[in-house]
């Protein structure tokens, strides 16, 4: 994924649940391994809604951001997909930082079946899901990116295995045989 490729080593990944009331925030660790619930914001309008999460940006050294995109369950974009790409597209002279769409699809009720099995309080649901929608948006493009590297990873040894390997040697004992 270009994200992840163009960061420097220690840079945070802040992902992003917008929605139209509030903004829920993550943060990943410096090796963008884990996703952490951050913060939900009120949304207010553009401008204090912009300036906070430079702040956030700014105070947790975030070099790249991971906007969920809600797709509609049959994968095409609608409303509220535009008003996301919307929001970034003018988000994006105010805080040039690579970003990357992750589809969203089911985050919220995925997360709200979390808390309740959590027995939390409707009050507590309210405050922690939009936050911990960001975080499950968040951890499933880190978990990508692991899983793309890690295939990556394991070509790379295999090709430098079978490098290694002398084809025109037989196995000690063994004899090789052009007429097979």
């Amino acid at each position: 994924m270009a994200l992840f490729e163009g960061l420097g080593p220690r840079a945070r990944l802040l992902g992003v649940d917008l929605g139209t009331k509030t903004i829920g925030l993550a943060l990943s660790d410096v090796e963008r391994r884990i996703a952490t619930p951050l913060e939900t914001i009120k949304r207010v309008k553009f401008t204090p809604d912009v300036e906070r999460i430079k702040a956030l940006i700014e105070r947790h050294d975030v070099g790249g951001l991971v906007f969920g995109l809600p797709l509609n369950m049959d994968g095409t974009e609608g409303p509220r997909s535009q008003a996301t790409r919307a929001f970034v597209r003018n988000l994006k002279p105010l805080v040039p930082l690579p970003v990357l769409f992750w589809d969203e699809r089911m985050s919220t009720m995925v997360v709200t079946r979390t808390l309740l099995d959590a027995d939390a309080s409707r009050a507590k649901r309210a405050d922690a899901v939009d936050k911990m929608a960001a975080a499950y948006i968040l951890q499933g493009a880190l978990d990508r990116h692991d899983r793309i590297s890690a295939d990556a990873e394991a070509a790379e040894d295999e090709a430098e295995m079978r490098q290694d390997l002398d084809i025109n040697t037989p196995p000690e004992g063994g004899a090789l045989d052009d007429d097979l």
